[in-house]
């Protein structure tokens, strides 16, 4: 049985839904230069080819989406703030008021309809000037900057926001360091030293968001979000138990500093063994004692880790790496389906840390097909996507009965969106279909799904209803 006040809603990233990419005076962003996401190299510009730059047009319509979302009845709506929308280049000195009262007219918007908004303050959205001046978060400027930034935006949004994410998927950065991090540098030229300095300047970064945001209003809840991803061992032998472990290690690093406001053992460990000397100062490690009041991840996936060099193959699609299961099925994307996972991460982040956690990202993502009903109405009939959220929430009732406190959950995509790992429109995970196609056309009329029903119920019933329509 889900709480009686649990924050049922969706969520979107402003670099893939909102388009509008130099309105109002935005600067670019790193997203502006990644027309394949992660296929494919970045520009130099922008490119047409960049879907990303009009996104499905929420910059112009979000009205009319909010609406939506309200009928489904969202208690909560995640999505982020666009940094260069606000500060256009990053180190700006002052910052762009058409850009905040944008954000001002969202979340009143949202608050109208009694939704609570749930505001990532960088997600994958570093302002382009300060990847290609300061390399992004391996200089230590970036810790001022961000400071600049999110002071600027609690205070003027101290009234309208509660919950606050201080970075998405923050451990991304050792997989993506552009996308996630900002970082100029060629992956295959970063070093591990530039790579873990990088991580601990976010770190203490969000750090200092939790004390600054915790003083200028004692009620907000501020997070950590972490890509969530549970490593299984593909055999019992001891060694892939070890195996499973190390590599969960690298993740749950994040999330340790985050929750326990200190690097593990093992974390330093890791860096005594390769090289890895953090430049970290003694006010440092006292601002990384402002822990968050909650943990927050997305989960889409798991994975296996061995210590047989033959079998350890990377599987297609997997996020961080890691071995498919044999006893799992995969998406068309390559991303295999574990709803039990859900259950398995929510159990082990409750034990380990003992801290509220939210589901802030999870959905299937499927090439829809839109349909001409027997009533002319347009719709898709995705039982597919139903199937796969039902699981995944009967799998957190269980983690609640097993006495997980679950503040919420946010389904990725909850309006068709532009993929971040793809960059493309036809990756579909929303419950509002969104005329627009790969090569760019479309009439951005906005089109509810079967699902759009069915989590509607789900949302009425606080989440007792979850069978087939």
């Amino acid at each position: 049985m889900f709480p009686d006040h649990f924050l049922w809603g969706g969520a979107v990233a402003a670099n893939q839904c909102e388009g509008a990419y130099l309105a109002d005076g935005k600067g670019l962003s790193i997203q502006d230069v990644l027309p394949h996401g992660l296929r494919g190299p970045r520009t130099k510009t922008p490119t047409e080819d960049n879907l990303k730059l009009e996104g499905i047009d929420f910059y112009h319509r979000y009205r009319e989406d909010i609406r939506l979302f309200a009928e489904m009845g969202f208690r909560v709506f995640r999505t982020s703030i666009a940094w260069s929308r606000i500060f256009p280049n990053g180190d700006d000195a002052e910052p762009n008021e058409a850009g905040l009262r944008f954000y001002d007219d969202l979340f009143d918007e949202c608050r109208k309809y009694g939704i609570e908004p749930l505001v990532t303050l960088s997600h994958y959205e570093t302002p382009l000037h300060l990847a290609e001046a300061y390399d992004g978060w391996v200089n230590p400027k970036l810790t001022e900057f961000y400071k600049r930034y999110v002071t600027v935006v609690f205070n003027r949004y101290k009234d309208k926001v509660k919950y606050w994410l201080t970075f998405n998927e923050i451990n991304s950065i050792l997989e993506s360091p552009f996308m996630s991090g900002g970082i100029h540098t060629p992956k295959e030229k970063l070093t591990l030293q530039q790579l873990y300095q990088a991580v601990h300047h976010e770190l203490v970064a969000s750090a200092w968001a939790v004390k600054i945001g915790h003083e200028i209003n004692r009620d907000f809840k501020i997070g950590c979000m972490i890509l969530s991803m549970p490593v299984y061992p593909l055999t019992p032998d001891p060694s892939d138990v070890l195996a499973a472990m190390e590599q969960e290690h690298k993740n749950m690093m994040f999330a340790d500093v985050h929750a326990r406001g200190y690097y593990p053992g093992y974390a330093l460990r890791f860096f005594r063994e390769n090289g890895i000397r953090i430049d970290m100062s003694s006010e440092d490690e006292e601002i990384l004692k402002n822990t968050v009041d909650f943990v927050s991840f997305s989960y889409y996936m798991s994975v296996c880790a061995t210590a047989d060099a033959e079998k350890n193959v990377r599987g297609e699609g997997n996020l961080l790496g890691g071995v498919p299961n044999p006893y799992l099925k995969a998406s068309e994307w390559g991303w295999q389906i574990d709803p039990k996972g859900l259950r398995y991460v929510l159990n082990q982040l409750w034990d380990r840390y003992q801290k509220p956690l939210f589901v802030v990202e999870n959905g299937l993502g499927a090439a829809d097909e839109l349909i001409c009903g027997a009533d002319g109405t347009k719709t898709v009939n995705d039982d597919y996507r139903i199937d796969y959220l039902r699981e995944h929430i009967r799998q957190m009732e269980e983690a609640i009965a097993d006495g997980v406190e679950l503040l919420g959950y946010t389904t990725w995509g909850c309006i068709d969106l532009v993929s971040a790992s793809s960059a493309e429109l036809r990756k579909r995970y929303g419950f509002i279909y969104v005329d627009r196609r790969d090569d760019g056309t479309g009439t951005f009329a906005r089109y509810k799904k079967k699902s759009f029903y069915w989590y509607k119920r789900v949302i009425e019933s606080n989440g007792a209803e979850t069978g087939p329509l």
